[in-house]
């Protein structure tokens, strides 16, 4: 496998070394992809929990009313901009930690399935990625419940819920469907571009804080089913849970077929979200060897 390793990088573009590399990968069936990608799972597990952690304390921090910050911060709009910023700062560092290196930080089922769709992550890991994803979500919540108690309970935070705003159903479904279709557009141009790459997980973060602070009041923005879901367990609150499963990956996969249309499968070098680091890529193989 070196002797061809070697010939494709002297003779062959690097995207379609990429695309080789992902096809000579086996597929593995659901044992082995267990005994071989386990550490991959557990990482997503954890790091949607990470996530569904800092939304929890940050989320009583700034709306529980007996907090101090939400009592020195009157706007609602001014701690919604805070709570955005530090949604995407915990995001950024989420895609660059080591375990976001070797996983890639999807914690995103509509980021798995819109890979797989792209044929860049293998339908079992694909599988236990999504389960991963969810476990690690009501998890989080779980765990920040026990700790914090009624000021995550308060009406004022709800387990921080993802809802439908004011304006209906239709609107928060049009605007998960559009924030889900301009994050994986964003992802699908910063990631496949030779300058732009090692940036993918900064511009990410970026989208997460605008679109919390933008547009939070129209539903909630998840942009992620379970993420939704981690909160819903804890609340029992499933309003309007329908839309959380349909929107994010609809607009996911309709951006990934806008992105085939315009730049050709060979273009989607590998599903992490940042991939140029030297932990092991179950994926594509590039800096860990090719998957077992």
């Amino acid at each position: 496998m070196n002797g061809t390793e070697n010939i494709l990088t002297i003779d062959t573009p690097k995207l379609a070394i990429s695309e080789m590399r992902s096809s000579l990968a086996p597929q593995l069936g659901a044992i082995d992809s267990l005994r071989h990608h386990w550490p991959e799972y557990v990482m997503e597990a954890g790091l949607l929990g990470a996530f569904m952690i800092s939304a929890c304390i940050f989320g009583a921090l700034y709306e529980f009313p007996h907090s101090p910050v939400h009592q020195a911060i009157a706007s609602m709009s001014l701690r919604r901009l805070l709570m955005g910023l530090s949604m995407g700062c915990t995001a950024i560092a989420i895609i660059y930690s080591p375990w976001g290196k070797q996983s890639g930080a999807h914690i995103n089922p509509s980021v798995t399935l819109t890979f797989l769709r792209l044929g860049k992550i293998k339908r079992w890991d694909a599988l236990f990625y999504m389960c991963a994803q969810f476990a690690g979500a009501v998890l989080g919540v779980l765990f920040v419940g026990r700790i914090l108690g009624m000021e995550l309970s308060d009406p004022a935070v709800r387990y921080v819920v993802t809802l439908p705003g004011d304006h209906g159903l239709g609107v928060a479904l049009f605007a998960e469907f559009v924030i889900a279709f301009g994050m994986m557009t964003i992802v699908l141009h910063a990631s496949n571009h030779h300058r732009l790459a090692d940036y993918t997980g900064l511009f990410a973060g970026l989208l997460v804080a605008t679109y919390i602070t933008l547009e939070a009041p129209f539903s909630g923005m998840s942009m992620n089913p379970a993420r939704t879901t981690g909160s819903a367990y804890s609340a029992e609150l499933w309003t309007g849970i329908w839309i959380y499963f349909t929107a994010p990956p609809l607009g996911m996969l309709t951006a990934a077929e806008i992105y085939l249309w315009r730049k050709g499968r060979s273009a989607v070098q590998c599903c992490k979200l940042h991939h140029n680091n030297g932990k092991r890529c179950i994926f594509c193989g590039a800096n860990g060897g090719f998957a077992s």
